[in-house]
Order: structure tokens, then C-alpha cells, then sequence
């Protein structure tokens, strides 16, 4: 049985992951701050589905915290390393940027140092669409040039760059993940789907930046697990290599609405201008990922969409605590 390390475990995706690995009966140990960046009740009972597991162990620890990360290395031994911790958002990135030092540049760098001290050959880590910036040519190529907007997307940059450094010096195998738009159950409440499911249950008004104009390329969580678990069943020789984990179709925030309006009476929202450091289309390729692990499978957004309403609507007892 081969022991996995994810951090970030407590998050939406590292929760979903940790979950698909259990089923496959992997031993699982996961790794969280647990911080507030949206209401914890959310990564509480995330983590409350995970401890039901006899084969999961969690530690509250913060990645940049290198004393306590390297403690908890040198009590157990992995054979994998998910690195999805991080501090999230774009926008809170722009008004708080030393926010982002040590989560996404320290911690990271912790995590990829003490795999080189503990000889772990692989590592998957999270980076993430926002790298690529205000690319004028779609759908966006791996290979594109990199501008980020924001400091959040400078952090998951310059991952790529330690990711690049150490595969070369210290024989590590890395595997960069660039997330684009994930939603679906347990989703994070802060971004738009979540705000607009929980606006139109409770006859709350949100707001709606760039007047809804704004594209997305909105990849839904289960998709996303589906393309993770074929790459790290893949025997992908390159010492580094990163893949866009994305649908492949960018979908304007006025659709989203207009899907929404089927299954709600009413959806209330102010239309605000664009916001510093927001991307005005994020469409991904996934041409690569493809090439490398065959066929993928991608959820209709209209079906993808009404799972996740249904389980915000199962869930509104504690949602809105």
C-alpha cells in the first residue's frame, strides 16, 4: 500500500482527491492549516468525511512552518507528495500580497526540499490558470508565455520555476496541475458559482464583476480527479512537465446566470465594473493531457451544475452558519 502525502487536504480539491484516493485504498495523510480564508466550516466537515477513514491520518500543520513540517517528514515516510496547499484569490492577492509569501513560495519550497532530504521522486503540485495572465490567443497552449496579474499568480509562477530547478539538480519527477475554474459539491463558497447558489437560495444579492462579461473555463470537480488520477498512473518519464487541468470550453458568466435562472425564481446581483487583477478569458487546451493519458471525460455543464445546486441545496444547514 503506498502511503500518500496531500497537503492542502482540508481544500476543495485536496479534500475530493484524498477522497478518491481512499477509494483506492491508498494510505492517505493530509496536511492543513485550516486557516479562515472562507468560513471553516467548510474544511471542518471536509475533514470530518475524511477522519471516517481508517487509512487517513491528518496533521494541522502550516506548510511554511518548517520545524513542524520537518518533524512530521521525519516520522513518516511517503511515497507520492500532492502539494495543494496554499493561500487562494486572486483579488485578496492585489490588496494583501505578503499574505502569499509564506504559504505559496516558503511552503512550497519547504515541501519540495525536504522531499530532495528524504529522497521522495515525485511530486504532483497545484499551479494554476492565472499564470498565463490576459493571453490574447485561445484556447491557451502550455507553452505559452507566462504574465501574471497578480501576486497570487507571481507565487504559482514562480513554483513552476523552483519546480523546474530542483527536477534538474535533484532527480525529482514533477508534475505541474494548471486549475483552471474547478466547481462542483464542496465547493468553495467565495467563487462565483458558490456565490450565486447561495445569493439565489437565501434571496441574497452578490455582485457580478465586469458586468457579467467575464469567460471561464468552468471544469467541474470530478472531471478535474478523473485527469489527476490518470496522470499519476501514468508513467510520465520527463523529469518535469505541467498539464491545464480545464474542460477545454470557456463559458461567459452571463450563461452561467442564464442556466441558473432555470432552477431559481429569482437571482438578485449588482453589476460591478472589472476588478484589478481578474482575467477577462480563461480558456485552456487540454490537447496535451490528452496526448499523454487518452480520452477525458468532460461532465455537460448544464448536468455538472444542477449536482452542484443539488448538494448546496442538501447542505444549507450548515452553509450559511
Amino acid at each position: 500500500m503506498k502511503n500518500i502525502l496531500v497537503t492542502g487536504c482540508a481544500g476543495f480539491i485536496g479534500f475530493h482527491l484524498c477522497q478518491h484516493l481512499l477509494q483506492k485504498k491508498y494510505k492517505v495523510y493530509g496536511v492543513d492549516n485550516l486557516n479562515n480564508y472562507y468560513p471553516s466550516i467548510f474544511k471542518k466537515k471536509r475533514l470530518n468525511f475524511l477522519n471516517k477513514n481508517k487509512n487517513f491520518f491528518f496533521k494541522k500543520i502550516d506548510i511554511s512552518n518548517n520545524k513542524k513540517i520537518s518533524t512530521f517528514f521525519k516520522f513518516n515516510k511517503f511515497d507520492i507528495i500532492f502539494n495543494l496547499a496554499a493561500e487562494p484569490g486572486v483579488r485578496n492577492s492585489i490588496s494583501s500580497p505578503e499574505k502569499y509569501i509564506y504559504p505559496n513560495i516558503i511552503g512550497f519550497f519547504n515541501i519540495i526540499n525536504l522531499a530532495r532530504k528524504h529522497k521522495i521522486k515525485k511530486i504532483i503540485y497545484a499551479s494554476s490558470s492565472s499564470v498565463y495572465g490576459n493571453s490574447k490567443v485561445f484556447p491557451i497552449l502550455e507553452d505559452y508565455e507566462r504574465i501574471p496579474e497578480s501576486f497570487y499568480a507571481f507565487s504559482k509562477h514562480a513554483n513552476e520555476q523552483m519546480a523546474e530547478v530542483y527536477s534538474k539538480n535533484y532527480n525529482i519527477n514533477f508534475i505541474g496541475l494548471r486549475f483552471f475554474t474547478i466547481f462542483g459539491e464542496w465547493g468553495r463558497p467565495d467563487m462565483l458559482i458558490g456565490k450565486v447558489i447561495n445569493s439565489s437560495l437565501e434571496h441574497k444579492k452578490f455582485d457580478l464583476n465586469f458586468y457579467g462579461k467575464h469567460k471561464r473555463d468552468f471544469t467541474y470537480i470530478a472531471d478535474a480527479i478523473g485527469m489527476i488520477d490518470k496522470i499519476y498512473r501514468k508513467n510520465i518519464n520527463q523529469k518535469h512537465i505541467i498539464f491545464n487541468i480545464c474542460s477545454g470550453r470557456a463559458i461567459s458568466l452571463k450563461k452561467i446566470i442564464n442556466i441558473f435562472k432555470k432552477h431559481f425564481q429569482k437571482i438578485v446581483f449588482k453589476k460591478k465594473k472589472h476588478q484589478q487583477g481578474d482575467v477577462y478569458i480563461t480558456h485552456g487546451s487540454n490537447n496535451k493531457l490528452k496526448k499523454i493519458i487518452g480520452h477525458i471525460d468532460i461532465t455537460p455543464i448544464d448536468q455538472s451544475l444542477m449536482k452542484t445546486i443539488n448538494w448546496y441545496k442538501s447542505n444549507l444547514n450548515f452553509i450559511n452558519k
